[in-house]
């Protein structure tokens, strides 16, 4: 099919940017990549008066580190942020996890701000925003603002920008360096939307996981982060024991639904098979093992 008639627009500045978006009240998109937008636009699920080009504007294309946390540009591409060195030191696990998104034709053009403002549930970039626990900047003719993951996915597909409001750019705090990292992912082909996907990253300290964080797609509304399966491994030496509770929580927790790729029942199966995986990657990582990455 064919898009809609719409008018384009190619601001210099954000400033420029979210006067447009504010002038199209509520029927304009902004652009990027357009990887998951231009589809949607061709089969006129969207019809947007006026789409709005941010690519021109000078900065959006930076990843930087201040020390502590990693802020990642609204331009900067998957292919970018899966080789920058920034992000394989600080952020290995979404160095880990970049590989598995689409492919090279898709990681080539789209982009990390624009997968987390997508909110896809079941694509990688929001998981790693969500259970790291990243903060989504936001600019509007009113300012810029702060949204914290925990408060911007709220749905399929709906997040909490307000419509005059442009993603500028994600802000994730690095994890430890001695910390652990596994990232289990499994799709039906390389490249296609995960039936489930589970994350991890913790530290051992006297032989038991500390500061553990948990995340998981694939299996709801929204990425997740979660909290009581955290409180299981927290302070344990990851036995079998400890690894079976944990299959055996997401399975009476969680509550993805059945489509035609997958029934809810293998998705929760599946859930405990990669949390066993990437538990055990976690754990061997966090004790110093040289684990191959993904890709």
């Amino acid at each position: 099919m064919k898009p809609a008639p719409f008018e384009y627009n190619a601001p210099a500045t954000v400033e420029e940017a979210a006067a447009a978006l504010a002038a199209s009240a509520g029927d304009g998109k902004i652009i990027a990549g357009g990887q998951s937008l231009m589809p949607m636009i061709n089969f006129r699920l969207v019809k947007p008066s006026i789409l709005i080009d941010i690519n021109r504007i000078e900065g959006l294309d930076k990843i930087e580190f201040d020390g502590s946390r990693l802020k990642i540009g609204a331009t900067v591409r998957h292919r970018m942020t899966a080789t920058d060195t920034l992000v394989a030191r600080h952020l290995p696990i979404v160095h880990d996890a970049m590989h598995h998104v689409a492919h090279m034709t898709v990681r080539n053009r789209g982009t990390f701000c624009g997968s987390v403002a997508h909110a896809d549930p079941a694509a990688e970039m929001p998981l790693m925003t969500r259970f790291l626990d990243g903060t989504i900047i936001a600019f509007s003719e009113r300012g810029k603002r702060r949204i914290p993951a925990a408060d911007f996915f709220a749905g399929s597909l709906v997040n909490a920008l307000d419509e005059d409001e442009l993603v500028t750019a994600v802000e994730i705090d690095a994890i430890p360096e001695d910390a652990g990292w596994g990232f289990e992912e499994f799709a039906r082909r390389h490249g296609d939307f995960a039936l489930a996907c589970f994350a991890t990253t913790f530290r051992v300290e006297n032989g038991a996981a500390s500061g553990v964080r948990v995340g998981m797609m694939g299996v709801g509304e929204t990425p997740l982060r979660l909290p009581e399966i955290e409180e299981i491994v927290e302070g344990t030496d990851l036995s079998e024991p400890i690894l079976d509770m944990v299959a055996e929580r997401l399975a009476n927790t969680l509550t993805p639904n059945s489509d035609i790729h997958a029934s809810a029942d293998y998705r929760r199966h599946l859930s405990g098979v990669l949390a066993k995986r990437a538990l055990r990657t976690a754990w061997s990582r966090a004790n110093g093992r040289q684990i191959r990455r993904h890709g």
